[in-house]
């Protein structure tokens, strides 16, 4: 299981979901939790994409076995009902991996946690990047109008 925002898809998007399945070894199923729109204002920022687009998004994604829509008011009741083996943290993730154990274990949840290691480094590695360049850019006139 692998979890995000997944608001504006970049390659580190696609790097994070490709270690996260190599961590389950072949044959293994990767399912991602999306961020709901509650919870991505409440941690990061106003969302862009509508977490229903950004959902059907990742499924699209050849790594994806599945993408699911998180809880809005307890994320453990999600991986109560996935049940993975594994628990993919993403690098840039702040989680505190070893409350999110102690929580699991209270829970009676199985899973082992693992922080993803490295980054897929771009020039726009993280939809906040994407979002700054287009708000800096100057556009010439017209440029909109066939959108």
């Amino acid at each position: 299981m692998a979890t995000g925002t997944f608001d504006l898809i970049h390659p580190g998007h696609g790097f994070y979901l490709e270690e996260a399945k190599k961590l389950g070894g072949e044959g293994a199923r990767l399912v991602v939790v999306i961020a709901r729109e509650s919870t991505v204002r409440a941690r990061k920022r106003v969302p862009i994409v509508p977490e229903k687009q950004r959902q059907e998004v990742v499924q699209m994604l050849k790594m994806v076995d599945e993408a699911v829509l998180g809880s809005e008011t307890d994320m453990f009741s999600t991986v109560l009902k996935i049940k993975p083996d594994i628990i993919a943290i993403g690098p840039d993730q702040n989680f505190d991996l070893e409350h999110l154990r102690e929580e699991l274990k209270k829970r009676g949840i199985a899973a082992e946690v693992v922080k993803v290691k490295g980054y897929h480094r771009s020039t726009l590695d993280s939809s906040c990047k994407i979002i700054k360049k287009i708000k800096e850019s100057d556009f010439p006139p017209g440029s909109f109008k066939h959108c």
